[in-house]
């Protein structure tokens, strides 16, 4: 008995001075720390790193992540909410096109508890072709995505420099919403709407879920081109379920 609270006592040590050393930054008002990794872990697997070129915050407060390569290996980017929201609006602006990635990254707008219940409250708004450039390049997903009313595929439109993309999650429904600009108002006429989908079965409970914003390349790849990937997003949005 002895041993083992010794062996707790160290892990929570271990814990701590991880947490002491992991750097954070200020976004949209809120606490994020950033993902860093010395071995390859999901999703990818990737390294992620923590460097401020990787990972950073401009002088008009719009975060920036990056995908380089340093040496032999190519380095990812997350941010991970220091909050856990709950049910509510989750809305994201972007400040750059992402309908033309390359075919091997992911940009992912997102839930995520490490707890495995309820597959990790894991809701995705994801910008991606999954190496094949015939695929559509963004979805909303559910998870587990494995099953089909999960998953709904989506283009995002060509010249669009500019976008929000959102989710509003209740214990009945997730509805998602994608619109050009930064002005997150559906107008009647429609012109600036993208595309939206409801779901109504197999929404996970709240708790403890963080809001993550991350890009990373598809089973580890390379870009096609070798050549490095940044995504502006300028701010982050929270509202509570009316």
């Amino acid at each position: 008995m002895k041993r083992r609270l010794v062996l707790c006592a160290l892990a929570a040590l271990a814990a701590f001075v991880a947490s002491a050393q992991q750097r954070t930054i200020s976004f949209s008002g809120h606490n994020w720390w950033i993902k860093k990794s010395s071995s390859r872990v999901g999703p990818g697997p990737n390294f992620f790193s923590d460097s401020t070129s990787s990972v950073w915050v401009d002088s008009e407060g719009r975060l920036h992540l990056k995908i380089a390569r340093s040496g032999n290996r190519w380095y990812c980017a997350e941010v991970v909410s220091a909050e856990s929201f709950g049910y509510g609006t989750y809305r994201f602006y972007l400040a750059s096109a992402v309908d033309a990635l390359d075919p091997n990254v992911v940009l992912g707008l997102f839930t995520w508890n490490d707890d495995p219940a309820y597959n990790h409250r894991e809701l995705d708004i994801e910008f991606a072709r999954w190496a094949d450039r015939k695929n559509l390049n963004a979805q909303y997903v559910v998870q587990p995505y494995t099953i089909a009313e999960n998953m709904y595929r989506f283009n995002q439109p060509a010249g669009v420099p500019e976008s929000n993309h959102s989710f509003l999650w209740t214990a009945e429904r997730a509805s998602f919403l994608s619109l050009k600009g930064l002005v997150p108002v559906r107008f009647d006429d429609d012109s600036n709407l993208i595309t939206d989908h409801e779901f109504s079965s197999g929404i996970p409970v709240a708790g403890g879920e963080n809001p993550r914003i991350n890009l990373w390349l598809f089973r580890g790849r390379a870009p096609t081109n070798r050549q490095p990937v940044e995504i502006v997003i300028s701010r982050f949005e929270f509202l509570p379920a009316p």
